[in-house]
């Protein structure tokens, strides 16, 4: 875990980061309507109305940073943005017990300690889990202070401690949630993407190897088969006829071919081949306009990893593959595989669909019946 301990979901899933900032809207007017309805809710022990109304602006301008700053245009989310929403969330909490002070009767209907836990479990993508421990901690400090100041002043016959205990509890939790989610979507991305690059570089000495023998058997076959009988023919006739002529110019035309055919197999044919052939599940590709060829060495490596995948352990009876254009802009590559001897869930799959949005591929999987299905989409 220590290579992991300053990278966040965004940083290495960035496509998810951008799925995760209408979650952080979320925890933002959550917080938000909690606070104003928790002062609703406890009214009559409010001593200060000015100061009730300052925590509740307090706690929403906490969940506006956290929203804004987790935007994708606004990042990366820094240390420094968390900080803001940590003090601002925390100034919440303090006015909020300066409005009730001496008058506060329960433990659950304080709504500060409660907003810096959401606010943190919000934000686990945009984070490193240490630090998300670190402004848990600190914050639980915080309200742990407050809260052994109010049991003074409370007219409730609670221990102290429990306050305490109960406040703290209320921060902690939500950041040790939050510290728990960031590590383990950063360790498991990172784990599937090394994984990939394995497979990768596996695939480049294969396929390296398998094209330069396909294009030697063609070029074997069109010989063996065509050239040399006509080559000897040629040798025993005094002269060249006209059909002679033509007909060697055929040859050259079938070499070229088989020359050009042998080339132009892209490398998704060779692996659907190779995959076929190793783990003995049928693997087809339609692939008319040579589109997979266009993808990166990352993009390869992430659709050769959901191939490997699906075809190990025969966890899939058999894989289709067809790739196409739209629009001549967006490539679109559905990878759809009928459930085998070991069969899987839909999540095992959508791993892979994380690891590809790291490296620019749009996915999305489906299942209908015993068949899975998932499609990525790439921009030209």
């Amino acid at each position: 875990m220590s290579g992991t301990i300053r990278l966040t979901q965004q940083e290495v899933d960035p496509l998810g980061g951008i799925a995760a900032v209408p979650l952080v809207a979320a925890g933002a007017i959550g917080a938000t309507v909690m606070s104003v309805g928790l002062t609703w809710w406890h009214r009559d022990e409010i001593v200060s109305a000015w100061a009730a109304i300052l925590a509740v602006v307090l706690i929403a301008a906490a969940g506006a940073v956290a929203w804004v700053s987790a935007l994708p245009s606004r990042g990366p989310f820094t240390i420094e943005r968390l900080g803001v929403v940590v003090l601002l969330a925390l100034g919440g909490t303090v006015a909020e017990y300066v409005s009730t002070v001496g008058a506060d009767r329960y433990l659950y209907d304080n709504f500060g300690p409660l907003s810096v836990g959401l606010l943190l479990l919000a934000l686990a993508p945009f984070c490193p889990w240490t630090v998300l421990l670190g402004a848990g901690a600190f914050a639980a400090s915080v309200v742990a202070i407050i809260a052994l100041g109010s049991a003074g002043a409370a007219i409730t016959d609670a221990p102290e401690f429990s306050f305490a205990a109960v406040y703290v509890v209320a921060v902690l939790a939500p950041a040790a949630a939050a510290a728990a989610y960031s590590a383990s979507v950063v360790n498991e991305t990172l784990a599937l993407q090394r994984r990939t690059n394995v497979a990768a570089l596996e695939r480049e000495s294969e396929l390296r190897t398998g094209i330069a023998r396909s294009v030697q058997q063609g070029r074997v076959s069109v010989l063996s088969r065509e050239v040399l009988p006509f080559l000897a023919h040629v040798m025993t006739v005094d002269r060249i006829s006209v059909a002679d002529a033509d007909r060697a110019r055929e040859l050259a035309d079938a070499l070229r071919r088989a020359l050009r055919e042998g080339i132009e197999s892209t490398w998704l044919h060779e692996l659907a081949s190779t995959l076929a052939e190793r783990r003995g599940v049928p693997v087809t590709v339609r692939d008319e306009d040579a589109a997979a060829s266009q993808l990166d060495d990352e993009q390869r490596a992430a659709l050769t990893a959901l191939l490997t995948w699906l075809t190990d352990e025969r966890r899939a009876a058999w894989v289709s593959v067809a790739c196409s254009e739209r629009d001549s802009r967006v490539q679109r590559i559905t990878v759809t595989a009928k459930q085998g001897g070991t069969p899987f869930a839909r999540r095992d799959a959508e791993r892979f669909v994380v690891v590809a949005r790291a490296v620019g591929l749009r996915g999305e999987v489906t299942g209908t019946g015993e068949n899975v299905r998932v499609e990525f989409r790439h921009d030209n």
